[in-house]
């Protein structure tokens, strides 16, 4: 009924930049989305919340991030973005998209996720 699919991970030098977008499809058309995030989990360390943007467009981001990547969205495409600017090596971990999705009850949705790699 809901699917998250991300897409724009890869490998890059220190100091370069990658766009990461996630599609939300959702099967039944009475069901809204609220908010939607972007979170990362480096290996040995517990998945963390990077930046997150409700449907009005109010954004959140990790101090560790803030001023290197920006989050947006489009609501007509239910699609998400994460422009990481800047990316360091400890920027490398899996990004998983997840999505506040609202219909009987409210559930969050994960994508299966993307690697990003930033080498030194």
């Amino acid at each position: 009924q809901v699917q998250l699919v991300e897409s724009g991970g890869g490998l890059v030098q220190a100091g370069g930049s990658l766009r990461l977008s996630c599609a939300c499809a959702v099967s039944r058309s009475r069901f809204s989305i609220n908010d939607m995030s972007w979170y990362r989990q480096a290996p040995g360390k517990q998945r963390e919340l990077v930046a997150s943007v409700s449907s009005g467009g109010v954004t959140k981001t990790a101090n560790s991030v803030k001023g290197r990547f920006t989050i947006s969205r489009d609501n007509a495409k239910n699609t998400v973005y994460l422009q990481m600017n800047s990316l360091k090596p400890e920027d490398t971990a899996v990004y998983y998209c997840a999505a506040d999705v609202v219909g009987y009850t409210t559930t969050k949705y994960w994508g299966r996720g993307t690697q990003v790699t930033v080498s030194s």
